[in-house]
């Protein structure tokens, strides 16, 4: 039961993060000037409710971490097993990432005027701080620092894509308004030109570590292995619907009255795509490789 409630937490504190990541990308870096505060207010919901599922997912994963760590359930309260936790190696990583949530929230509530600039540099922050717990922390040295930093650009560029898809799926929608036609276009052009580069990102990124995890021998016996498998097919899949989406339905916008329909319908099933990736992630990252 604990270790089922840990995975839930790890597939929100994901999925929050991507979700921030996205819409902050979206909004102060794709929209153009004119259309940022439309857009900020239309996805308003997203990166709020993002916010707060992060802050709060951080606290209780080191809850659940300790209940694991300790006697089970009884534990997840008790704040000497919480130290315990945040003397480990793990929770040197997590003190950070509980500190950079409660700053998140913080600026959220303050609203300066560079929020979604700020909400997007903590947002990357607090990714590139999962970089060092898992399985991508196994090695030490400057290979353990090179696949950190490896897995931190996957997770970055995985939250640039994923991420981005309800922005891009709101821009839709916008762009069927005569007075935000062009900006709306304009958005989602950006996301499709620099999308290539995450969804390049993504594959790269994802087979070196890998290999760095696994290394050339895969252990298909595994449950790791076969559950990895099963991400690599749908993530293949996303990339299908993706390159579909942008080199057959978008040109043909103005004159097959259907495409923009399909478009809407095959993002959401990218969208879909990706929370089941992110939960089988969350599943099978708490396992060992072999």
């Amino acid at each position: 039961m604990l270790p089922g409630f840990y995975i839930a937490l790890r597939f929100i504190h994901f999925t929050a993060l991507m979700v921030l990541l996205g819409s902050t990308i979206s909004c102060s870096l794709l929209a153009p000037q004119t259309f940022k505060p439309v857009l900020i207010r239309r996805l308003k919901w997203q990166w709020q409710s993002a916010v707060w599922m992060t802050a709060l997912s951080t606290i209780l994963l080191l809850c659940a971490q300790a209940g694991m760590m300790g006697s089970g359930w009884r534990d997840v309260i008790n704040p000497q097993i919480w130290l315990a936790v945040l003397g480990t190696s793990f929770g040197s990583i997590w003190l950070w990432q509980i500190l950079l949530s409660v700053v998140t929230l913080c600026v959220l509530l303050l609203k300066p005027r560079p929020l979604q600039s700020m909400l997007l540099i903590l947002a990357a922050a607090q990714l590139i701080l999962l970089a060092g717990v898992g399985h991508a922390a196994m090695r030490e040295g400057i290979v353990g620092g090179l696949q950190r930093i490896n897995h931190a650009v996957h997770l970055l560029s995985a939250g640039w894509w994923a991420g981005g898809l309800l922005p891009l799926l709101m821009c839709m929608r916008m762009a069927q308004k005569p007075r935000w036609r062009d900006c709306a276009i304009t958005a989602m052009m950006r996301f499709s030109r620099y999308g290539h580069l995450a969804v390049a990102a993504v594959i790269l990124s994802g087979l070196i570590n890998s290999l760095m995890i696994l290394g050339w021998s895969l252990p298909l016996q595994s449950n790791y292995m076969r559950f990895l498998l099963v991400k690599v097919a749908f993530v293949a899949v996303m990339v299908i619907i993706a390159m579909y989406n942008r080199y057959f339905l978008v040109p043909r916008f103005n004159r097959m009255p259907t495409a923009t329909k399909q478009f809407i319908q095959l993002t959401w099933l990218e969208v879909i795509l990706s929370v089941v990736v992110l939960l089988t992630v969350s599943i099978f990252a708490t396992w060992e490789p072999y």
